[in-house]
């Protein structure tokens, strides 16, 4: 391994090379010292055409100490079984998440159960207890299997970290997008391992992050509800460690959707009209 001093020998931090002292250049490999999240986020903006900015999601152990700092909790009064949080589901953080960085912890999230078990901030027993689990269970609107079922965070987090890709200070666990149809046939065809799954949808959320599987939800009307998603938006997420070789995958398959959308265009011509 060469070990250079600064003061020794001067590095032209722009290309790979070091200049020594007889003036001669010496070509050597510097590693990135870090992931350029703003240009892979410019990237994924130009294929996708999302509906907001890309989200980037990091998990933070207990103990350690996020790289944002956490919006102060107002929380309102909690309903007669005790349940509040900073907003009514922690899905809401993902569009907030789209227009600044803060750190949650548990409480913030505590007034969706669901969503607190997946994303490990509750067990299933504790989540199993709480009214509102009780209530969609109730309705029918999912069977007891289901929720059992869900992906889930493994290890309980200190903090849940949001915010725009393009500002994000550490490498993300996860990158969340809200998207159409479109943008979900680009991704289908650039990775055709791509996980569609439907309600809660929050536990998407949970297979990037335990199962580097890259996924789309169709969405719950919880969440958009909640959130107040556009009808024609869905979401996927990219596990982070994917993140760059989706990127390039999804680039090849925007130019080629490009030119077989120019032949079929072209053909569609002799029809005239009829098309």
């Amino acid at each position: 391994m060469l070990h250079l001093h600064e003061s020794a020998i001067p590095v032209d931090r722009d290309c790979t090379t070091v200049c020594s002292h007889d003036g001669s250049a010496i070509m050597v490999a510097m590693a990135p010292t870090s992931t350029d999240w703003k240009s892979l986020n410019q990237r994924l903006v130009a294929a996708l055409k999302p509906a907001g900015a890309p989200v980037a999601i990091s998990f933070h152990a207990p103990g350690e100490t996020p790289p944002a700092d956490r919006v102060t909790p107002d929380y309102p009064e909690p309903n007669d079984r005790g349940r509040t949080g900073q907003v009514p589901a922690g899905c809401v953080f993902w569009i907030h998440g789209a227009e600044g960085t803060f750190a949650t912890e548990a409480a913030d999230h505590a007034n969706c159960s669901v969503g607190s078990y997946t994303h490990g901030f509750m067990t299933l027993e504790e989540a199993a207890a709480k009214d509102d689990v009780e209530a969609v269970l109730a309705a029918g609107w999912v069977d007891q299997a289901a929720v059992m079922g869900l992906p889930h965070v493994a290890e309980r987090p200190g903090s849940v970290v949001y915010g725009p890709l393009a500002e994000a200070a550490v490498a993300p666990d996860v990158v969340l997008l809200r998207v159409n149809g479109l943008a979900l046939m680009t991704l289908k065809s650039a990775c055709p391992d791509v996980v569609f799954e439907g309600k809660p949808q929050c536990h998407i959320v949970a297979m990037a992050k335990e199962q580097g599987t890259v996924a789309a939800s169709v969405g719950c009307a919880l969440s958009r509800a909640r959130t107040g998603m556009r009808p024609e938006e869905m979401t996927c997420v990219i596990p982070g460690g994917r993140l760059a070789e989706v990127v390039d995958q999804l680039e090849a398959t925007v130019n080629l959707d490009r030119m077989m959308a120019h032949y079929a265009a072209t053909d569609a011509q002799r029809f005239g009209g009829e098309s």
